[in-house]
């Protein structure tokens, strides 16, 4: 959804609060797809601060379904995100050094869907676990070691010592 932000940036001192529902179903990134299963509408704040610069305070509530990476246990995952970024009007020359860096403004409009989506994806965890000390899965046999113990051999040996193993298994009188 776009939002026309030119009464903001043209009007000093101004001050706009907007509701804004979100259009997004589901993120998509490098790491997969996972369905937005609820959501909030995202709530924004528009501070003009000084001629042709505006700052835009935010906040927004969604919840994902999204799999265990140890134990690929489905789960909803609720991400929570405030942010803060500047803009400047396109007519303004000076200052525009200081106006962040954003692909989510086209002249006065601000993509909502397109600040959410950045906002999601720098706020994205790099490890999702359905708990703390989730034991994942077995390399063998496949059971969820959270569920019950599966009871294979887990031993690993150490590769370093490989050369060692072969020669014992050599000399094994049978």
């Amino acid at each position: 959804m776009l939002v026309n932000l030119s009464d903001v940036l043209t009007s000093e001192g101004r001050q706009e609060r907007k509701e804004i529902p979100l259009e997004m179903t589901c993120f998509k990134s490098s790491q997969g797809s996972f369905e937005i299963t609820e959501k909030e509408p995202v709530s924004l704040l528009f501070t003009n601060i000084e001629a042709g610069k505006a700052r835009i305070e935010g906040s927004v509530s969604l919840t994902f379904q999204v799999s265990c990476d140890r134990c690929l246990t489905e789960m909803p995952m609720t991400m929570t995100i405030d942010f803060e970024h500047y803009v400047v009007s396109p007519e303004t020359e000076s200052g525009a050094e200081d106006a962040d860096e954003n692909g989510f403004m086209d002249g006065y409009q601000m993509d909502v869907e397109a600040l959410v989506y950045g906002e999601i994806l720098v706020n994205w965890p790099s490890k999702i676990l359905c708990r703390q000390d989730c034991r994942g899965i077995c390399l063998k046999c496949g059971q969820n070691l959270n569920l019950a113990d599966c009871g294979c051999d887990t031993f690993v040996p150490d590769p370093r010592m490989a050369a060692i193993q072969d020669i014992f298994n050599a000399s094994k009188e049978v």
